[in-house]
C-alpha cells in the first residue's frame, strides 16, 4: 500500500488571475483541466454609458474588486494557499493600468506564500480555454476572435505559437462594436448585432476583404466604413434601411472571411484540430457557420468552448499557466504588465 501511495501523483492546483481589460477574475484549476473555482466580476454596466471601456475606470474597479474576487475563489474551491502550486497571471496584452492590478496582486501572493509566479499571454489563455473542454491534439490551428485580436495561430506542440494571420486594422470585435454604435445599439455591440442578425436577411451588398493571394491576414476597417456609408447614403436619400438586414449582411461578410480563411489554413497546414478562441467565439452565427463547414472535414476535430469560457476569465489563464509551469516557465518578481506582449514569445 505504501508503494502504491508513493506512485500516486499529487494533484496540481494553479491559481489564475486575469485583469487585462474590464473583468476582474480569479480561478483555481486542478491538474490543468478541471475547474475547481471560477469567479468573474464584470464591469460592463460601468462602461456602458461611455460606449466602450474607459481605462482609468477599469483600473479603479480592479483595485476595488481584486481582493474580494480572490477571497471568494479560495472560499469556493476549499483549496488552501499551502496546496496551491503556482500563481498564473495575465501579463499582457491589455490595458496597462488594468494589467498592473492583477500582476501586482499575483506578485504579492507569490512573495507572501513563496509560490512560483507564471506570467501568461492573454491570447494563449483564450486558446487554452479549449483544454477545459477536451485534450488538445497537435498540430492544431486556433482562430482567435476578440475585441482586440483577430488571428490564426498554428501550434505544433504545447507552448509553441506561430501567428500565420492577423488583423491589419480593426479586430473583429472592434468592428462589431463600431457598427453597433452606428446602429444605436448598446455596448458591448457584438451580442446585439448577433441577435439582430438572426432576425434579418443578408440582402445588402457589403465588401469582403480577401487581401492579396495566399494571405491569412484580416481587414475589417473597410467593411465597417461600408456599413456606415450605406446608412449615411440611405439617410441622405430619405430611404430607410432595416437594421436587422444590415446586421445580417455585416455578420455574413465577417463570417464568410473568417470561415473561408480558417478552412484554407486547416487544409494547408494539415492540422488535426481547430479550436475557436476569444470573446467573439460566443457569436452564434460564427459558431454555426464553423460547425457546418467542418462537417465535411471528417479528419479534423472542431472544438468550440462554452460561452462562459469565451469571454475573459481566469480559468483559461490558470490552464495556460499550468502548461507553462509544466514546461518550466517561472517569472521573476520584477514581472510587469506588458500591453505589447508577443504571443510567439509567450514562453520566454
Amino acid at each position: 500500500m505504501g508503494e502504491f501511495m508513493s506512485e500516486m501523483k499529487k494533484d496540481e492546483y494553479i491559481l489564475g488571475i486575469e485583469t487585462s481589460c474590464d473583468e476582474t477574475a480569479a480561478s483555481i484549476i486542478k491538474n490543468g483541466k478541471e475547474i475547481v473555482a471560477n469567479v468573474v466580476a464584470s464591469q460592463i454596466e460601468s462602461h456602458k454609458r461611455f460606449g466602450g471601456v474607459v481605462p482609468e475606470i477599469a483600473s479603479r474597479h480592479h483595485v476595488e474588486q481584486i481582493t474580494v474576487v480572490l477571497e471568494e475563489t479560495l472560499e469556493q474551491s476549499g483549496v488552501t494557499m499551502e496546496e496551491i502550486d503556482a500563481i498564473a497571471v495575465t501579463e499582457g496584452p491589455g490595458l496597462v493600468g488594468a494589467l498592473l492590478i492583477g500582476v501586482n496582486a499575483a506578485k504579492a501572493i507569490s512573495f507572501a506564500h513563496n509560490k512560483p509566479l507564471v506570467g501568461v499571454h492573454h491570447i494563449a489563455g483564450h486558446i487554452y480555454a479549449n483544454q477545459l473542454v477536451t485534450d488538445l491534439q497537435f498540430p492544431l490551428l486556433a482562430l482567435v476572435v476578440s475585441g482586440g485580436h483577430t488571428e490564426l495561430v498554428y501550434m505544433e506542440k504545447h507552448g509553441s505559437f506561430k501567428v500565420i494571420g492577423e488583423t491589419r486594422d480593426d479586430a473583429v470585435g472592434e468592428a462589431y462594436d463600431k457598427v453597433a454604435r452606428t446602429l444605436n445599439l448598446p455596448y458591448p455591440g457584438g451580442p446585439h448585432i448577433d441577435r439582430l442578425a438572426q432576425e434579418g436577411e443578408a440582402n445588402i451588398p457589403l465588401p469582403r476583404a480577401w487581401l492579396e493571394e495566399g494571405s491569412y491576414d484580416f481587414s475589417f476597417s473597410g467593411l465597417k466604413s461600408a456599413v456606415i456609408n450605406t446608412l449615411h447614403n440611405a439617410s441622405q436619400k430619405g430611404e430607410k434601411i432595416e437594421p436587422a438586414n444590415l446586421a445580417a449582411s455585416f455578420q455574413e461578410s465577417v463570417i464568410e472571411v473568417l470561415v473561408t480563411k480558417t478552412i484554407k489554413a486547416t487544409k494547408e497546414y494539415g492540422v488535426n484540430q481547430v479550436v475557436l478562441a476569444g470573446g467573439v467565439a460566443a457569436n452564434k452565427g460564427l459558431r454555426a457557420a464553423l460547425e457546418e463547414s467542418f462537417r465535411e472535414l471528417k479528419d479534423v476535430e472542431l472544438v468550440i468552448p462554452p460561452l462562459s469560457l469565451c469571454t475573459d476569465n481566469a480559468a483559461m489563464i490558470a490552464t495556460a499557466g499550468s502548461v507553462f509551469y509544466q514546461l518550466g516557465k517561472r517569472s521573476p518578481l520584477s514581472l510587469n504588465g506588458n500591453p505589447g506582449l508577443d504571443l510567439e514569445k509567450a514562453l520566454v
